[in-house]
């Protein structure tokens, strides 16, 4: 009997330290294989691309850096994007997007909205609270909170912008040379409405001010780009996209389905963004909407932001994203023209928030001129969130 219970209590010991420290590095090992940055020597930028890039405003339409248990006030050994190297790439303004459902064996081509939810084993396995492992709205407002505590925790280098006045206020604080940084709250599918407006409201109370209608599924708003068929808006995702409208939001039109893009840019005068993207004469994959769809866009005074990952752009280096941006300039124009990193969403990239300088360098080598860069790396973007915060 002695020697069973010791087995019992040695079992249970040990079997309490794999727990223990499956949570402690599973992980970080997940993240680290899904947010690879390419081993590469230092890139080239010349001292004029320095002086350029240091007398901007950069900003990026979409980073998925909430969903991972990284510390982002420190400079992370993984992933792509932290408050530090957000410092070290002169990145002014930041839109976070709160994911929160991705399905299991997810593509570009097609996915089930049935499919097993890796977002859920990601809540569990990161010990988020019980009740972000059941609704998805719940995930939302947890990223939310943790945006405002790393602000906190920030000493003031990070705040979070709501509204036209604090997106002035950071703009005018790094005119006087604070360093600082905006964080902008965005959604990656509606489906964290959990088809009830009134959870629009709890997500507005919270700060999001970028909502994106689809993600890698078909929801209660619309079809995806990746759903099953080309499926449009719904009656609750044109009571939705009303709504966004309405409250002086802006509505991503990444990941949803081209019907859907159609069926909002038919419905709305307002400009839209596609948070992160390629150009299909450019890169065409299905990724990437068809042209005609981000003139469209353009036509409304919305934007196009260029991703920093091979499977948008072709080549993810900084010579290879800069092409893509210069690509897009020519079918949409200098005014309509953003940055769309992806980064911390599960792609690789070439170079992190801390290496953007590089970014300006190619710009400049592949002949975009000085107004076009300054437009591109964060001009156009301060324009659309100036016509739509509140």
């Amino acid at each position: 009997m002695r020697i069973l219970k010791r087995i019992f209590w040695t079992t249970a010991v040990v079997l309490s330290f794999l727990v223990v420290a499956f949570f402690i590095f599973a992980p970080g090992l997940v993240e680290r294989g899904a947010n690879r940055v390419a081993a590469h020597d230092p890139y080239p930028v010349s001292e004029s691309a320095r002086v350029l890039h240091g007398s901007m405003v950069v900003g990026d339409w979409h980073a998925d850096s909430l969903l991972w248990n990284r510390d982002l006030t420190e400079r992370g050994r993984r992933g792509h994007l932290d408050l530090p190297r957000m410092i070290e790439g002169n990145l002014g303004l930041q839109v976070f997007s709160a994911v929160t459902k991705s399905p299991a064996g997810q593509n570009y081509q097609e996915n089930s909205a049935e499919a097993p939810d890796t977002i859920t084993l990601l809540a569990a396995g990161q010990l988020w609270p019980i009740k972000t492992w059941r609704s998805l709205t719940e995930r939302a407002l947890y990223q939310a909170a943790k945006l405002r505590t790393v602000a906190e925790r920030s000493k003031g280098r990070l705040r979070v912008v709501t509204t036209r006045a604090e997106l002035d206020a950071v703009l005018s604080a790094r005119a006087r040379g604070e360093t600082v940084v905006g964080g902008i709250l965005g959604i990656e599918g509606g489906h964290a409405l959990e088809g009830q407006m009134a959870n629009l409201d709890r997500l507005d109370a919270a700060g999001f001010r970028v909502i994106g209608l689809q993600h890698f599924f078909d929801n209660a708003l619309g079809g995806s780009l990746h759903g099953i068929g080309n499926r449009g808006l719904t009656e609750f995702g044109r009571q939705v996209v009303a709504e966004i409208d309405r409250r002086g939001m802006v509505l991503d039109l990444a990941h949803s389905s081209p019907r859907v893009a159609a069926e909002v840019l038919a419905m709305v005068d307002m400009p839209v963004v596609v948070s992160h993207t390629g150009i299909h004469s450019h890169t065409p994959v299905r990724r990437n909407f068809e042209d005609v769809i981000m003139r469209a866009v353009a036509r409304r005074g919305g934007v196009v932001a260029i991703g920093f990952w091979a499977d948008v752009t072709g080549d993810a280096s900084p010579a290879g994203v800069a092409d893509a941006i210069r690509h897009a300039i020519t079918v949409v124009g200098e005014d309509h023209v953003s940055l769309g990193s992806d980064y911390d969403g599960a792609v690789p990239v070439a170079f992190d928030a801390s290496e953007l300088a590089a970014l300006t360098h190619a710009l400049l080598e592949a002949g975009v001129t000085e107004p076009q860069i300054r437009k591109v790396m964060g001009e156009n973007m301060v324009r659309v969130l100036r016509a739509r915060l509140p």
